[in-house]
């Protein structure tokens, strides 16, 4: 199955939603149609283009925003002087409903792809009321576990690829946590040239994770030091804080999403989030249904397939 055509916004702005901290939306498809949000992952890769080809426009809605610091968002976390002390979870969820506020929503179905499944979670589970449906691809929650396997039990797959990854840090701090050493190179480093490679070193070892998949390529975005700079330094700072959630919160509070049909998306060989973390949220979830296909994190035509038919499938739901 096809994704729908490429299509331009009809309108965008930037939304102030205080500390200094203007959001960028846009919207596209049918003014009337049913509102979806795209969550987008990371946390800092910003929005896509090619996510809103996930929804019919003559449906849809679609409304997409890029998270604080990244995208077109301002201040941008790719200036290493951006300050973060106002860029967390809970700041994000408060961001996505002011937005929907400010564009006169009601419900949205939220769609939420790798973190963006995270950050769908948490606001779903804070305002239920205001969620129709929900498509997730690519599961996580970002529980400690689970940002530990990915920046230390995975790298058995990939051992002279995480070797290089974890001689970024100092000698003192290799035997310790990665994500926390990292964040300290990224964050509270005053010399510019220890940021940049250690931004340099970190998407490399996230690029690297994807590179058995099939059709993999290096990853373009991480070529520009701005993108590269905001996404590790975002990373780093919400991984470090388990992105300020209770440790197994989304699961524990996965009651919450009663009443809300969910269609979850994951691939078997995904090293990144392994399969069992959207196993446990659909048995948690009384409304969900698992799609268990034959890709990885990045997704692919499986994965593309069944999130089309659960947005088409949708669309026709009151």
């Amino acid at each position: 199955m096809e994704r729908f055509p490429a299509i331009e916004p009809f309108e965008q702005g930037m939304l102030d939603v205080g500390h200094g901290q203007l959001i960028f939306w846009q919207t596209s498809g049918n003014p009337d149609g049913k509102p979806a949000v795209v969550v987008h992952g990371g946390p800092g890769t910003g929005s896509s283009p090619r996510h809103r080809r996930l929804f019919d426009p003559e449906a849809y809605l679609i409304i997409q925003f890029d998270q604080r610091g990244s995208g077109r968002s301002t201040p941008h976390a790719g200036d290493p002087t951006t300050d973060l002390s106002s860029n967390t979870t809970h700041h994000l969820v408060a961001d996505m409903e002011r937005l929907g506020e400010h564009l006169g929503v009601e419900r949205w179905l939220l769609w939420g792809g790798s973190w963006g499944v995270t950050l769908a979670l948490t606001y779903a589970q804070r305002y239920p009321r205001r969620v129709s449906e929900m498509v997730l691809a690519s599961v996580t929650m970002t529980r400690p576990a689970d940002v530990h396997w990915l920046y230390h039990e995975v790298g058995r797959y990939f051992p002279e690829r995480w070797e290089r990854f974890r001689a970024g840090v100092s000698a003192t701090d290799r035997d310790g946590d990665l994500v926390a050493a990292y964040d300290r190179l990224l964050n509270e480093s005053t010399d510019l040239a220890v940021r940049e490679r250690a931004a340099r070193d970190w998407c490399t070892w996230e690029d690297e994770l994807m590179s058995n998949e099939p059709g993999w390529r290096p990853d373009p975005r991480f070529d520009d030091p701005a993108f590269r700079m905001a996404f590790a330094r975002l990373v780093t700072h919400y991984f470090h804080h388990d992105a300020w959630l209770a440790d197994g919160q989304l699961l524990r509070d996965a009651g919450r999403l009663a009443g809300i049909p969910g269609v979850l998306v994951h691939g078997r060989f995904d090293l990144g989030s392994p399969a069992d973390t959207a196993w446990q949220l659909a048995r948690a979830w009384p409304d969900a249904e698992l799609h268990l296909v034959g890709t990885g994190h990045a997704g692919g035509e499986e994965a593309t397939t069944r999130q089309l038919e659960a947005t088409n499938r949708f669309a026709r739901r009151q």
